[in-house]
């Protein structure tokens, strides 16, 4: 199985009400509708501890996952009107979602991204033996240090800064890339770091009332339920032939992009009655853009 192709495609463009009722506490998250409107909000009800007493702790916010086999557009690179069937559609985390459908909200979670070492604290850049920072070569990016828990800790306090943002601005999920960036790091890392800090970006979005996406890594899919993510976004798995390690996990909840036509063609002739697939130019850049390209089943 291929270890290189996280094919992430970064831009550098740089809440739910609690209700005391009587003996529970309930909880509404504004949904979406696929033809623009609203729907009921989700509603989680939590008994109390004592009758005539609210829970002690407020309850965790509803969490929606996005509709499976929907239409699906990836607009990482630049937002813009989602074609006519879209209802789920990932934007980076600067960017504001979509009104009146699903939106994923894309953060690079496992790497900085190009030319923002110094963003980092510099001993949060994954080193080698010799002391050179670590980078994924095909899109010149250093590698973030999880190698320990303290280093964890404090990476996820700066990128659930950015899930909090995709909170505030209503986004329905969140999406941390290079969950398979550890394959980049000349066995500097392990699968059990990215799964260890993984588990955070996971706790902290929940908490937000965000579904979170496990991105890639199908080595890394039959541990989503021990870690508690929510469904999958995935790169170039028909080329890959992976889908179905997906599908084994998460169901039919895999969104999956492709960026050549062949890719796309295996992808469609076998999963296309279950999975959300797309097909993306590279740089998924804007119609607006020269290279612009985007192709369903």
């Amino acid at each position: 199985m291929p270890v290189d192709h996280g094919r992430s495609r970064r831009p550098r463009v740089r809440i739910a009400t609690a209700l005391t009722i009587s003996a529970a506490a309930v909880l509404a998250v504004s949904s979406y509708s696929p033809s623009g409107g609203t729907t009921e909000p989700t509603v989680t009800i939590v008994p109390s501890t004592s009758e005539g007493t609210s829970a002690s702790a407020p309850a965790p916010p509803a969490v929606t996952v996005p509709p499976v086999h929907a239409g699906f557009d990836y607009q990482i690179g630049g937002p813009y009107q989602p074609p006519a069937g879209v209802v789920v559609v990932s934007r980076d985390h600067e960017a504001f979602p979509a009104p009146g459908i699903y939106n994923i909200c894309y953060v690079n979670g496992f790497q900085a991204q190009t030319d923002a070492e110094q963003e980092w604290d510099q001993d949060l850049l994954l080193r080698d033996q010799v002391g050179n920072v670590v980078y994924d070569t095909t899109w010149n990016e250093a590698l973030l240090d999880i190698s320990t828990d303290t280093k964890r800790q404090r990476i996820a306090l700066k990128v659930n800064g950015w899930i909090d943002e995709c909170a505030t601005k209503n986004f329905n999920a969140v999406e941390p890339d290079n969950y398979d960036s550890y394959t980049r790091s000349a066995g500097l890392l392990s699968a059990a770091d990215a799964e260890a800090y993984q588990s955070l970006l996971v706790a902290h979005a929940h908490g937000q009332g965000l579904a979170i996406a496990q991105k890639n890594a199908a080595e890394l899919a039959p541990d989503r339920q021990r870690l508690g993510l929510d469904f999958a976004v995935v790169e170039q798995c028909g080329t890959y032939g992976e889908c179905d390690l997906y599908t084994d996990a998460f169901g039919d909840s895999v969104f999956d992009v492709e960026y050549d036509e062949q890719g796309l063609q295996v992808a469609c002739t076998t999963w296309g009655t279950r999975i959300s697939i797309v097909r993306r130019d590279l740089d998924v850049v804007p119609p607006s853009s020269p290279g612009y390209l985007r192709q369903t089943c």
